[in-house]
């Protein structure tokens, strides 16, 4: 699918993974055909499901330039078979049950004029039901994954220098290849605007502790002289979840939302060093 004849403006690669995903798959397709950027190529790549999400993502094949239905190795596996046939100056990867804001891919092309990689705030929804919106900050990305993925946007050239994603991950695969991305000196701009609302039903959520230890792993591997910070950050951080999915099943959601939005306002007046 292209979107406009306009040559000064760059073509956006956008590239959606999608497994058993019926339920959620057009919601997904349709913030993609929605944007009001008017120079787009959709990618879909979806493996093999049995669902019917491939009837779906058939009828928008005319408004697609490429998909696929097929088994594959996982989601890094995906990833890269998407970006494999992008042809974008700019690709950005949105998941199945994820969906942009309307105007997501002109504020990131906005922002990418003076960077090599745009983010911004994600909205976290349970449900349908509004739950939090997340900052992001690549200045924390040597810590933890700090940057909202559903809201990246990265020049194709990086892909192409530095490498795709690591199939032998299977949920922290964003986050080693925003850090390794950073420490190549990929510049970073936060456009501090919603771009993006994610689902807390996905795999991300039911995975957490793996995801954990593949972050433990990949800042061992980029950053080996910190293992000892690491771990401990490790430790601090999985306990922290597990007592946040204790208050959760206690019925005691409100509490966590409360101590959210007060981290987000002392997040958001600390100045941190660039």
């Amino acid at each position: 699918m292209y979107l406009g004849e306009q040559k000064s403006e760059p073509l956006v690669s956008i590239i959606t993974i999608a497994y058993n995903s019926a339920t959620n798959i057009e919601a997904t397709i349709k913030s993609v055909l929605a944007q009001t950027y008017p120079h787009i190529e959709y990618i879909v790549i979806d493996g093999g499901s049995t669902d019917g999400t491939a009837d779906i993502i058939g009828s928008y094949a005319n408004q697609i330039k490429y998909w696929v239905s097929e088994k594959d190795r996982g989601i890094s596996h995906a990833f890269n078979k998407g970006l494999a046939k992008a042809s974008g100056e700019i690709i950005g990867l949105l998941n199945a049950s994820d969906i942009y804001m309307p105007d997501t891919i002109t504020i990131a092309v906005n922002a990418l004029q003076d960077a090599d990689i745009a983010y911004g705030d994600l909205r976290y929804e349970k449900k349908g039901d509004f739950i939090f919106t997340q900052k992001g900050d690549h200045r924390l990305l040597k810590k933890e994954m700090s940057v909202n993925h559903p809201t990246v946007f990265i020049k194709s050239k990086w892909y192409k220098e530095y490498g795709c994603f690591d199939e032998q991950l299977r949920c922290a695969m964003d986050y080693d290849l925003l850090l390794r991305f950073y420490l190549k000196g990929a510049a970073f701009v936060n456009t501090n605007k919603q771009m993006a609302v994610m689902s807390l039903d996905g795999m991300s959520d039911a995975n957490w502790l793996l995801g954990c230890r593949e972050t433990l792993r990949i800042k061992n591997k980029y950053i080996p002289q910190a293992k000892l910070i690491h771990q401990l950050y490790f430790i601090k951080h999985t306990s922290a979840i597990s007592i946040s999915r204790l208050l959760n099943r206690l019925g005691m959601g409100s509490l966590l939302k409360y101590y959210r939005s007060r981290f987000a306002a002392l997040r958001k007046s600390y100045d941190l060093p660039k």
